[in-house]
């Protein structure tokens, strides 16, 4: 089994061979599901020249937003933005590329990407900016719009319990963009909460095939609550 064990124990180990002006997906929505301690590391590392896949930015200070702060990020692909202010100002500046893509849209692209299908049409986007510059077509008695999928060289995601195999489960809405992220990158990075012997999985609850997963690393979350809503009686 030594052969396919995923296992590493420090983020070096886990984020060996990445370097400047990669394509790097990562998963969550929010902060709900973000990898924290691999986008941490990131940071150390300082690599820039970035093009990020990843539903928003963060917020200042954490998560993406960390990479915000030294300018890692070239071009960020992205379906909501609004927690960010540091974000608002590069991209108003222009010193940061950002490309909206509606969140549906996001989410498909990216599970063409690991299922192999190079583009596919969508009716959402026709008539607004979104579709400029991209094929449309008429089916039935509705436009659509083709959009293509999403590659990347790395992704970073985060689940709750693994295996060292690399067999995946994420825990309720923490799931979000990080499956389909896992399929559909060259190098896929997972941080998990715990990691359990391998057989102590459930196979039919399985969410990510270890065989998507290339290196494995448990991390410590403080899972930072984004927005804090309280009513007051």
């Amino acid at each position: 089994m030594a052969g396919f064990d995923k296992r590493v124990n420090t983020y070096e180990e886990a984020l060996a061979g990445l370097k400047d002006n990669l394509t790097i997906m990562i998963g969550g929505f929010g902060l709900c599901g973000i990898p924290e301690g691999l986008i941490a590391a990131v940071h150390r590392m300082g690599i820039k020249g970035l093009t990020c896949i990843s539903n928003n930015a963060g917020v200042d200070g954490f998560g993406l937003g960390l990479w915000l702060e030294k300018r890692q990020i070239k071009t960020m692909i992205a379906s909501y933005v609004g927690e960010n202010a540091l974000f608002e100002q590069l991209l108003l500046s222009g010193e940061m590329q950002v490309i909206l893509t509606p969140q549906g849209t996001l989410a498909e692209k990216i599970r063409a990407g690991g299922a192999g299908i190079p583009a596919f049409y969508t009716a959402t986007g026709v008539g607004t900016p979104v579709a400029e510059g991209k094929e449309t077509r008429r089916f039935g008695d509705r436009q659509y719009v083709l959009e293509e999928a999403f590659h990347a060289d790395v992704a970073l995601i985060k689940a709750w319990k693994a295996d060292p195999l690399g067999n995946l489960i994420y825990r309720k809405t923490a799931m979000n963009f990080n499956p389909m992220m896992a399929t559909a990158a060259k190098l896929t990075i997972a941080e998990v909460e715990e990691i359990v012997p391998v057989g102590a999985l459930d196979p039919e609850h399985i969410h990510t095939p270890g065989i998507y997963v290339h290196r494995l690393i448990q991390g410590q979350f403080e899972k930072r609550i984004e927005k804090r809503m309280v009513q007051h009686s």
